[in-house]
């Protein structure tokens, strides 16, 4: 039986390449920093955290979180990555700024040099052939157009032209696109959904020139009996495991989860086997437990581009505020990192000394509809606290209500250790706070959704925020991570 490689974390758009006995795998990032991270692996099962691509882009207020400004949902999409004539290529556009990004370097680990791709390119993928680069992207309409020889630009009076065309799904047309030179002919790789209801579906084109007609269609509908939301939007990549079509699936609150299906070419054309086995991959060092003793691990990332004059790692990560906060989505240098399915937990130590009234110090299952445990100071007295909220605008609609106080306790002590619980077979996180007598659930589960107010899997994350005055500080010890596989 043919052996599927499946992530359980929320590892959006991957594109992967092989090079020097790895396999590198790039993933979407949105609005976390440092972004573009890359994972590395030598036999697709097993996966590490390997670099980031930049710590920061371009440092505008809403990727600071000033104000009321904000990235969520946009960012960094669909990373496309290639090796050519001795340099590692990264391009993505972002949908705040709406433009087009490169970096190039000699070492998947940097330097990094950045220039900018005049134009902005929905989902592109990036193809070198004889001397020229090229960029295929765009939705439901597919454009091929070919660069200029610095890579800034299109090549003026060169090839640009629409070679595939979805018009009229009612649903979502063609994206995602993954272009490549295989045994002389050209290859592109689709996304989109059935026209009668939502299911992904993988397409395939091909054709021998790209002056050419490119002809195909679906190639990959199957949920491969995990979920029914089916598997596409990847590309292919050959090394000593085979070859694999990379895709993922629409996996509920835990994010957008990967699949490495084997296949083999037949007269050109992928053929699939009839019957897979499904294993789960080993992810290293992609989250885990942290004491912040001297800094922190590199599985963590900041929502939003970090103040790092407002942020210490120095016996514990210690976070002070500089702006009045409605609720955890403005808070400032929140850290975070990725959950695992199907079930995980959280727990961590939190001093709240330093905290003015009105501050509040936490852990959170951390989404659009996010659960929240820790501890807020009024009058000068603390309390543990359960924060929750849950979206009623559209799916790209974030709130700006403040959470719901699901339970307040009051506590004796400015120190308070704090978990949480997510179960992604519910969809759902529970808080708990600890007492003399061991923890204790805070407030009622609460359901967690996967929306485009984020575009982003849950995450776990440590949170201080202001509501009455700044310059508060809360230290975050002991982070604990666990996970059911």
């Amino acid at each position: 039986m043919n052996e599927c490689f499946h992530f359980n974390m929320d590892i959006p758009d991957p594109d992967v390449i092989f090079h020097g006995g790895y396999y590198y795998l790039i993933t979407t990032t949105m609005h976390f920093f440092p972004g573009g991270e890359i994972l590395r692996s030598e036999d697709l099962k097993k996966w590490e955290h390997y670099s980031y691509v930049f710590d920061k882009l371009d440092s505008t207020p809403a990727r600071r979180l000033e104000g009321d400004e904000h990235i969520y949902g946009k960012g960094m999409w669909a990373p496309s990555l290639r090796f050519n004539d001795g340099m590692f290529y990264v391009a993505f556009s972002s949908n705040d700024t709406h433009k087009t990004y490169l970096y190039r370097a000699e070492d998947l680990k940097g330097p990094w040099k950045l220039n900018e791709i005049k134009g902005f390119y929905h989902d592109l993928s990036l193809l070198f052939d004889n001397g020229k680069a090229y960029i295929v992207y765009g939705n439901t309409q597919i454009h091929l157009t070919e660069l200029n020889s610095d890579l800034t630009a299109p090549e003026e009076g060169g090839l640009d032209r629409i070679i595939v065309d979805d018009s009229g799904n009612p649903m979502l047309g063609y994206e995602g696109s993954h272009v490549y030179k295989i045994d002389g002919r050209y290859y592109l790789f689709l996304i989109h959904s059935l026209r009668d209801k939502w299911r992904r579906v993988e397409a395939m084109y091909v054709s021998d020139s790209l002056e050419g007609e490119f002809t195909g269609g679906d190639i990959f509908d199957d949920d491969l009996g995990i979920r029914d939301t089916g598997f596409a939007q990847g590309g292919v990549v050959k090394g000593p495991s085979g070859d694999h079509l990379i895709m993922f699936q629409d996996s509920g609150a835990v994010g957008r989860l990967p699949i490495a299906v084997p296949f083999d070419w037949m007269n050109g054309k992928p053929v699939f086997s009839e019957e897979y086995s499904v294993e789960e991959c080993d992810l290293i060092g992609l989250c885990g437990s942290d004491d912040f003793a001297d800094g922190h691990k590199d599985f963590w990332q900041f929502n939003h581009e970090p103040d790092l004059n407002l942020v210490k790692f120095e016996n514990g990560f210690h976070i002070t505020t500089d702006k009045i906060c409605r609720n955890i989505f403005h808070a400032k240098n929140t850290l975070t990192q990725k959950t695992t399915g199907p079930r995980c937990s959280a727990a961590v130590t939190i001093d709240a000394s330093g905290m003015n009234d009105g501050d509040f110090a936490g852990l959170s299952a951390f989404q659009g509809d996010y659960a929240f445990a820790g501890i807020t100071k009024e009058s000068g007295s603390y309390y543990a606290v359960m924060l929750s909220n849950t979206s009623n605008g559209g799916i790209w609609d974030l709130t700006e209500e403040e959470g719901l106080k699901e339970e307040k306790i009051a506590i004796d002590s400015s120190i308070l250790n704090v978990k949480v619980e997510c179960d992604f077979v519910k969809d759902q996180a529970i808080c708990f706070v600890e007492t003399d007598t061991g923890f204790r659930q805070i407030g009622k589960p609460h359901d967690l959704h996967f929306r485009l107010d984020h575009f982003t899997g849950c995450r776990f994350a440590l949170s201080c925020f202001s509501t009455v005055s700044t310059g508060g500080t809360a230290v975050f010890n002991d982070f604990n991570y666990s996970s059911e596989g």
